[in-house]
């Protein structure tokens, strides 16, 4: 397979799982290697959290072989917009980056940087 990439990720996502929003952010520098993501999808409708992220993985299966570390946070539309997620722009999977919550001017409490 390939190098797995964000937008190589993006798209399977969106293709297998019918996300109406996915961002994806490379966690390891750009080598591709660990990926955490944010996936909101009507599929997820009526799931507990464990049937959600199982749901994930066998859509990704090749994709996360093949890669070292994967993290995922599923959510349904309903649930991303009542967090405030419904308010981004048509097509924006990449217009909200990462949640700062537990930051100070970026640094991780707790850590010198």
């Amino acid at each position: 397979m390939a190098s797995i990439t964000e937008a190589s990720l993006r798209e399977a996502i969106t293709q297998r799982l019918g996300a109406i929003h996915v961002q994806v952010t490379d966690m390891s520098g750009g080598c591709g290697q660990a990926f955490t993501a944010l996936i909101v999808s009507p599929q997820f409708q009526d799931l507990k959290a464990l049937k959600r992220h199982r749901l994930v993985n066998t859509a990704l299966k090749d994709e996360i072989a093949a890669i070292h570390a994967w993290t995922a946070k599923c959510q349904t539309p309903q649930e991303w917009e009542a967090e405030g997620g419904g308010s981004t722009p048509a097509g924006g999977a990449d217009a909200v980056g990462p949640s700062m919550e537990g930051t100070v001017e970026g640094h991780v409490e707790g850590t010198r940087g």
